[in-house]
């Protein structure tokens, strides 16, 4: 491995010098780009959800906030702003009135151009946000020009193992195989308006999943359909949501809709979260969401704040293996549970069994009081969750814990305070079983150039949330205790350093943890932009968990230290008005029981835009010695669309995609890429191998805009 990495610092280094001048017009925001350098890790293990984070992004980026009605929570929730910029923004509105222009940031104290900048794709000045008034709701969304469908196909090139014709098996049955073609469907239409309505639908087949009309089978041409109409605004009905919606009230232990962030490049804001409320499921993710009715009501205007009710009510159905028993004796039979599937994919028999296999009921309510000066939050909220039938996992040592039964309630308490550059904030829950969770923080501003966070967790091993999405090292807030803090600190306009520093413990057992366990994170970045044109940014990240020993020949498991390092080296150079140009080196280790293995991976970005034309590119060569070396990397993709590969062994990966605007309203994009390894004849694993030491994924999308 030692020549190849040689080869990939020498082709890094070259490619860093490659320079021109200039710089590229501003063009329809990169959101990949916007998130991998202000938020979370390349890594799935970290916790965060990136499709929905990009979704979340978008849909602000399309209904941007109006600033001249934006509170203190939805300000908060860019995480772009730090507490003392919140407040002078709100003090100056509070003095001045109505916001006549962007550029009017300018004149709030704090408000260099750098954050200007990060604030403008995601903030308007509207001079009038809600058309109420302007005609029938019917006659709005007829009339409103801010509406799309988009339509897009995408496959794999070569044939993988699930769509080969079956094989006769020695028991006289036949494997198994995909339903369906290996094209993925995409369709999705919205209309929406700031602040006063939305209204759209999703569809998707995932590939090997029938596109067949068949309802005795669940099959309804598109394998799963979303679909909602949000209301904002309406007198005292500050939201109605009717069809698939997400609410996010508190810090996430109970109600924590998508765009969790979590740990990552930036080290202060993603720590708190902000109650946004309800707002539109528009994703295509099968699982997390609501479908049913929910609505926000002011219930007191009082003179120093008011008090909000929120009830919501869902019924929907999910996927589960469902496990019945039968008593030969007496004829009883008992049907239950055995575990509720997430992935969403319905391409064989054994997955189309458990398609909306069960039925499930949610319904709960939210008291909140906020002060007329957006400084004080107090909210209780309340949750019921039922089951068709009872959830009985397959009992283990390190589940018993877990989950188990027909119905959960839950009941938590919330509060958000803010003092001066100061914001205190926490969320207390306790569900069914006992269990409590336990999330309180606090971050600010100490000076105009340096800002911190500090956050206390300790989730019980018993508690149980299913819709909680709260900060944790777990994929879910359960068995955990944590310490974070965070800081930022940016000394000079061009200069800045971010670090934060995680401390957690397992009390009880977990999946190849086979005793109480404890571990840390932390991370480490310096971004450098000496121009406008130039930007780049090294990082630093260390983990450090307990594991099961593997191979050990004791007759009981042992935990040892499994410790993963990551270093980033990125440049980026924006050049005359048509190219841009990005070099990144990424570099890992790991160490478990005495042994250390190492990965690379370094890419090379050329992206070319001329009048409706864009063109993007990616060349990327890596080498790693097993899978937990395995490097992650952002990936430009078409709209709507997140790409996050993961590289290892040895190989390259290159793609290309090309955006054309036929016309204002008609655009279209092609993206063609591949990926080939040089030590192996197979690709994957069950029904998705391919035979031969090369992918390739070929899509096509549409957007037209009425």
């Amino acid at each position: 491995m030692r020549s190849v990495s040689s080869i990939f610092c020498l082709l890094f280094f070259c490619l860093c010098a490659w320079q021109s001048v200039g710089q590229r017009p501003a063009q329809d925001i990169d959101l990949q780009q916007f998130i991998e350098d202000n938020f979370a890790l390349q890594d799935p293990e970290s916790g965060a959800n990136y499709e929905d984070i990009y979704e979340a992004l978008y849909q602000l980026y399309l209904e941007p906030l109006d600033l001249n009605t934006a509170g203190r929570d939805e300000l908060a929730s860019l995480f772009i702003l730090q507490e003392y910029q919140i407040n002078n923004f709100l003090a100056y509105r509070a003095r001045y009135g109505r916001l006549i222009s962007i550029y009017e940031l300018q004149a709030i104290p704090g408000f260099d151009l750098e954050t200007i900048q990060k604030l403008l794709p995601f903030v308007t000045v509207a001079e009038k946000s809600i058309h109420e008034g302007d005609g029938s709701l019917l006659s709005r969304i007829l009339h409103e020009e801010n509406n799309y469908l988009v339509w897009r196909m995408t496959r794999t090139l070569e044939t993988q193992e699930g769509y080969t014709p079956p094989t006769l098996k020695s028991d006289s049955s036949y494997t198994q195989r995909y339903a369906g073609s290996p094209y993925n469907l995409y369709a999705r239409f919205r209309v929406s308006h700031i602040r006063d309505f939305s209204l759209g639908f999703t569809a998707e087949k995932d590939a090997g999943e029938a596109f067949a009309w068949n309802p005795a089978q669940k099959q309804y041409g598109m394998d799963f359909y979303s679909y909602h109409l949000v209301l904002w605004n309406k007198k005292r009905f500050k939201a109605i949501a009717l069809g698939d919606y997400q609410i996010q009230i508190g810090q996430g232990l109970l109600l924590g809709a998508g765009f969790r962030i979590g740990k990552g490049a930036e080290t202060v804001q993603t720590i708190r979260r902000s109650s946004t409320g309800i707002r539109p499921f528009t994703s295509v993710l099968e699982t997390g969401f609501f479908r049913g009715a929910a609505a926000t009501y002011e219930l007191l205007r009082l003179d120093k704040g008011s008090i909000d009710l929120t009830a919501f009510a869902s019924w929907q159905r999910q996927d589960a293996n469902v496990q019945t028993l039968g008593d030969t004796l007496d004829e009883q039979t008992e049907t239950f549970i055995s575990s509720i599937q997430t992935a969403g994919f319905h391409r064989t028999p054994t997955e189309l069994a458990a398609k909306d296999a069960i039925d499930e009921q949610v319904g709960g309510a939210n008291v909140t009081y906020k002060s007329k000066d957006s400084r004080l939050e107090v909210g209780l909220t309340g949750i019921y969750t039922r089951f068709g039938v009872p959830l009985k996992r397959t009992p283990t040592t390190y589940n018993q814990f877990e989950f188990n039964g027909q119905q959960n309630y839950n009941v938590g308490l919330h509060y958000s305070y803010n003092w001066q550059n100061f914001n205190f904030f926490g969320e207390a829950a306790r569900s069914q079983s006992g269990g409590m969770g336990i999330i309180s923080g606090v971050l600010g501003s100490l000076t105009p150039t340096l800002e911190m966070a500090l956050l206390y967790r300790n989730y019980a091993r018993d508690f149980h949330s299913f819709y909680g999405n709260a900060l944790a090292e777990n994929s879910r807030p359960i068995n955990e205790r944590g310490f974070y803090w965070g800081m930022k600190f940016m000394p000079f306009k061009q200069l800045s350093f971010a670090a934060y520093y995680d401390k957690f413990a397992f009390p009880w057992l977990k999946y190849k943890v086979d005793a109480p366990s404890q571990g840390y994170e932390y991370l480490f970045r310096v971004t450098y932009a000496p121009t406008r044109r130039i930007s780049m940014y090294a990082q630093y990240r260390e983990e450090n968990k307990e594991e099961n020993v593997p191979d050990n020949d004791t007759a009981m498991d042992f935990l040892g230290a499994r410790i993963r390092r990551n270093y980033w080296l990125v440049v980026r150079y924006a050049a005359e008005k048509y190219i841009g140009l990005q070099s990144r080196l990424q570099f890992s280790s790991f160490t478990q029981n005495q042994k250390t293995t190492r990965g690379l991976a370094l890419a090379q970005d050329i992206n070319l835009s001329y009048k409706q034309w864009e063109l993007a590119t990616r060349f990327v060569v890596f080498d790693t010695d097993d899978y937990q070396n395995r490097q992650y990397m952002y990936e430009r993709n078409v709209l709507y669309t997140f790409s996050l590969p993961a590289y290892q062994d040895q190989g390259y990966r290159y793609f290309v995609m090309l955006r054309y605007n036929v016309t204002r309203q008609l655009h279209l994009w092609i993206r063609y890429a591949q990926t080939r390894y040089l030590n192996t004849d197979t690709i994957g694993s069950g029904l998705e191998e391919i035979r031969g030491n090369r992918r390739s994924e070929l899509r096509l999308q549409v957007r037209y805009r009425f």
